[in-house]
């Protein structure tokens, strides 16, 4: 892998983590609510997911390949 290309996956992934955490604190922030729209609410989890998905597969990309 060139080095421009693992650049960009580090700050894909950085971006991708960010945006992770930030959904984690709105959910954590609308599940206190008194006035939970769920549906919404099922939303940010599933975009949570969808994240942790892609960053998985991103730092996938990262490990050098092993030949047995």
């Amino acid at each position: 892998m060139l080095d421009e290309e693992e650049q960009e996956i580090r700050k894909k992934l950085h971006e991708l983590r960010q945006e992770h955490r930030d959904l984690d604190d709105v959910i954590s922030r609308l599940s206190e609510s008194a006035h939970i729209d769920q549906l919404r609410l099922a939303r940010l989890k599933k975009r949570k997911l969808q994240l942790k998905d892609f960053i998985y597969k991103l730092e996938g990309e990262l490990v050098p390949d092993i030949d047995a």
